[in-house]
């Protein structure tokens, strides 16, 4: 559970601003993003590895 200590004088909009970044920092929603469907770890891997070989190729490309 998140909590957010409004302090005195503080505008409502700055601490539900905070309040937001904390929840986003948390990754709730990521999660709950994930667990919608059951993914088999071959599929999760497979993604992972292919992320990967952007991110290299990526960087390869920026080497030049």
């Amino acid at each position: 559970m998140l909590i957010i200590q409004v302090k005195e004088g503080e505008n409502i909009d700055r601490a539900l601003k905070r309040y937001k970044r904390k929840y986003r920092n948390t990754k709730v929603l990521q999660e709950i993003r994930e667990r919608k469907e059951y993914k088999k770890p071959s599929v999760s891997r497979r993604e992972q590895l292919k992320k990967a070989q952007y991110k290299q190729q990526f960087l390869l490309e920026q080497e030049k």
